[in-house]
């Protein structure tokens, strides 16, 4: 654990508990050396930072490209930071969803990400197809909140010869799910469609293996587990078999065409090999100066392979805790799945009723986490999210959170 490495907000003359990685990752207290360290480039040499010094921004997409490969379970030249979350999306279903009159459907989870809902509808309309009925979503079976891999897969099946794209989170935002990454993305190689992730919720929070898995494409975005602050830039995966194609459609731009020769300003798009060839503008190097540092916390940390146990043992200490409230007859109920591998560090916490109520008597207590809405059973309740993350959360704000829900319920 790297608690010491990152700034906790205060509350009082101690700090808060902070349960809110899920949405936003807190501050390393390297960023703002990194962001020094470009901001005095950009001070003493302006332009010339692009081309003189250590590490040079005309290459600064490369600095990054290792430690997020590790993240992710990919190659380096499979991965990129570039742009926001659904930016991306767009630009990477313009090469990957490209529909015929009788391949057109995308498969998806219902209940997504409503920024999923949106781009994957767009998509849809924009190549003159009715969302109705060309997106399948799979839903959770009735009176159930979670869904099953049988279910995800026979509906690949079925919905297989006229499937285009099967479009899936890697983890649900409001239950924590895990979605079996890797058998639907063989599933849906098995019909004949391209497979796209968003990782929103699991990137540098769940193991990934993108290049094994034999995914086509994915997405996420740095400022939730990532720790890349607020409006952090996105990251990609474009499998090498694609990454080095340069005939795939792509929306191109000048900072995806061949480095060599760009500076040249011929006309006639040459792309980068690997997912550098889907950059469209000039590199941010400043947001990538902050996700940088976060990155090498990660492997400070010992990768996921080290994170993901702590994370296993957090999770597994609130459900005790939870569990026992449960048993003895509050009104609660978790709706994660209980096998860890199934889920992400996040516990949804359904409250039955005044949970507003308990709501705001853990936020007058110091925790930070997050309120959403009864959309999913819709009897009333709501669900208080929290997230203990492994690289700065404790066993002992684990306990101290159990005791202040306990505390909330029996006033």
């Amino acid at each position: 654990m790297l608690r010491t490495h990152f700034h906790i907000p205060p509350f009082g003359e101690s700090d808060s508990i902070y349960f809110c990685g899920n949405s936003l990752g807190l501050q390393p207290k390297t960023a703002r050396a990194a962001l020094d360290r470009e901001l005095t480039a950009w001070r003493e040499q302006g332009i010339e930072g692009f081309f003189r010094g250590e590490q040079p921004w005309l290459q600064y997409h490369e600095y990054l490209q290792p430690a997020l490969a590790r993240v992710v379970g990919a190659r380096p030249a499979e991965v990129l930071v570039m742009n926001t979350l659904t930016v991306n999306l767009h630009l990477l279903m313009v090469s990957f969803y490209r529909p015929s009159p009788n391949k057109y459907k995308i498969i998806m989870e219902a209940g997504a990400f409503p920024s999923d809902q949106y781009a994957v509808a767009a998509q849809v309309k924009w190549h003159g197809f009715d969302p109705a009925k060309a997106i399948v979503e799979v839903k959770p079976r009735p009176g159930e909140v979670l869904l099953r891999e049988e279910d995800i897969l026979e509906t690949i099946r079925r919905e297989g010869e006229e499937t285009a794209l099967v479009f899936f989170s890697g983890l649900n935002y409001y239950t924590g799910q895990v979605y079996p990454m890797e058998a639907i993305a063989r599933a849906g190689r098995a019909v004949g469609a391209q497979v796209g992730l968003d990782l929103a919720h699991a990137a540098g929070n769940v193991p990934l293996r993108l290049h094994d898995w034999d995914v086509d494409f994915a997405a996420w975005c740095s400022y939730k587990y990532l720790n890349s602050g607020p409006g952090g830039p996105s990251g990609i995966f474009v499998h090498e078999r694609h990454g080095n194609n340069p005939d795939l459609p792509r929306l191109a731009g000048w900072w995806g065409h061949d480095q060599a020769a760009r500076f040249e300003m011929k006309p006639g798009f040459i792309p980068m090999a690997g997912a550098a060839g889907w950059q469209v503008s000039t590199v941010q190097v400043l947001p990538l100066a902050l996700h940088r540092a976060s990155l090498e916390l990660f492997d400070q940390a010992g990768g996921m392979e080290a994170l993901v146990p702590r994370s296993h043992a957090l999770i597994a200490r609130m459900d005790q805790h939870l569990d026992r409230l449960i048993d003895a007859g509050y009104p609660l109920r978790r709706l994660n799945p209980t096998p860890l591998p199934e889920r992400g560090c996040q516990t949804s916490l359904y409250v039955e009723r005044d949970g507003k109520t308990l709501f705001h008597h853990l936020e007058q207590n110091g925790v930070i986490c997050d309120w959403r809405e009864d959309n999913l059973l819709r009897t009333g309740g709501g669900v208080i999210r929290v997230a203990p993350t492994p690289l700065y959360n404790t066993e002992e704000e684990i306990d101290a959170f159990a005791e202040l829900v306990k505390a909330g319920l029996d006033k």
